[in-house]
């Protein structure tokens, strides 16, 4: 849903823009052919004025011409050659032609156009009909429009050459956990193999060491297979979640020089969410691992917790003494490439936020602190 957004956007603004054309185009016609009527009139009843021989003919006429003009809506102030209005017509205003609005309004309508002198008459000072004013916003609302139809152009482009590059990074996680199936079950085999018929207790210590690695690379392998499918909804006990990778990390952190040190906290009552347990553990693990390469040939501590923060939440908490993430940098952490080791690949951060946010529903959050980094993995539950 969240990357059909900017093509809804841009099939909204795109009717928008069709629209407004439309409309307007149909409003501009319709006067004008109003318009066009009114000058038929006009000249039918000048026409019907000459061809009439009574003494009040043409000031008939003129009055009726006066009549249509008015329906114009153009505003008209004239003025004397003192500058005191004369008449008037279309004013936003119902005022004698003594009111002072009157004479302020015709210095209005100056600036809009030039007064026109007409002998024996006076100064006529006009204004622009609805119509006129009309033309000369919607330009620029068409404008804007434009340059928003063209922006989320811009964006839906940028966002399906991501999504095609995403299309191929899930093949090729999808294709490489199908190929390491074989050769996975193939040493399987000749482990179990190996184990039967050797009898040496130093052997078969080393035996049960390779089964457990070629169990971890058998969930590595599903957790590629998982990517771009459509996620588990599993119930999830956050707390045996976090216990499991705090003993994963603590039989492979250094525990001589430099000695790192894992540990995990948890409430009493069980923490159960709805989730896909495959990914959740990835994201954590990814998370621990971000906090161990910063404690890296210096030490620390590393800190797993769960716990409830409200009757509808949950959060684990991952946090670490180490150098922290220096505050020009918090914005970036999470960008996907983005990274402060030398080595890194910045991937590791941006797959927990997705994980979190894009399949559960929840929040992953760079809380601030004084020392060290402490990410909270917030989910319903």
């Amino acid at each position: 849903m969240r990357r059909s957004a900017p093509t809804v956007l841009l099939a909204v603004l795109l009717g928008l823009l069709v629209g407004s054309y439309v409309v307007y185009t149909r409003t501009v016609v319709r006067v004008l052919r109003q318009d066009e009527a009114r000058l038929g009139q006009m000249y039918g009843r000048v026409f019907r004025a000459l061809s009439d021989t009574s003494s009040d003919a043409g000031n008939a006429a003129l009055l009726d011409l006066s009549r249509h003009i008015a329906r114009l809506g153009v505003p008209v102030i004239i003025t004397d050659a003192n500058g005191r209005p004369a008449a008037a017509e279309n004013l936003p205003f119902d005022a004698p032609l003594t009111d002072p609005r009157v004479s302020a309004y015709a210095r209005e309508l100056d600036l809009e156009n030039a007064p026109v002198a007409e002998p024996g008459v006076g100064q006529i000072h006009y204004g622009d009909s609805r119509l006129v004013q009309g033309l000369r916003f919607v330009p620029v609302i068409q404008s804007v429009l434009l340059v928003l139809v063209l922006g989320a152009g811009v964006y839906v482009l940028r966002m399906r050459g991501r999504t095609d590059r995403e299309r191929v990074w899930t093949g090729m996680a999808r294709e490489s956990a199908h190929q390491l199936g074989t050769p996975l079950s193939s040493l399987t085999g000749w482990v179990q193999l190996l184990a039967d018929r050797i009898d040496d207790p130093s052997a078969a210590a080393a035996i049960k060491h390779m089964e457990g690695d070629l169990l971890r690379l058998e969930r590595v392998a599903n957790r590629f297979e998982r990517i771009g499918r459509p996620p588990r909804r599993d119930t999830v006990d956050l707390c045996e979640l976090a216990l499991g990778v705090t003993r994963y990390f603590q039989a492979r952190v250094p525990t001589l020089a430099n000695r790192v040190t894992v540990a995990s906290a948890c409430e009493k009552d069980p923490l159960v969410v709805q989730g896909d347990p495959v990914l959740l553990e990835w994201a954590l693990e990814a998370l621990a691992k971000n906090a161990i390469d910063a404690l890296a040939g210096r030490g620390g501590r590393l800190d797993i917790s769960a716990e409830r923060v409200d009757p509808g939440r949950v959060r684990i908490r991952v946090s670490d003494d180490g150098p922290g993430v220096p505050r020009e940098l918090r914005r970036r952490v999470f960008e996907a490439g983005f990274s402060t080791k030398e080595s890194g690949w910045g991937i590791g951060l941006s797959l927990a936020r997705r994980i979190i946010e894009e399949n559960h529903r929840g929040r992953l959050v760079l809380v601030p602190t004084d020392r060290g980094a402490t990410f909270d993995v917030i989910l319903q539950g």
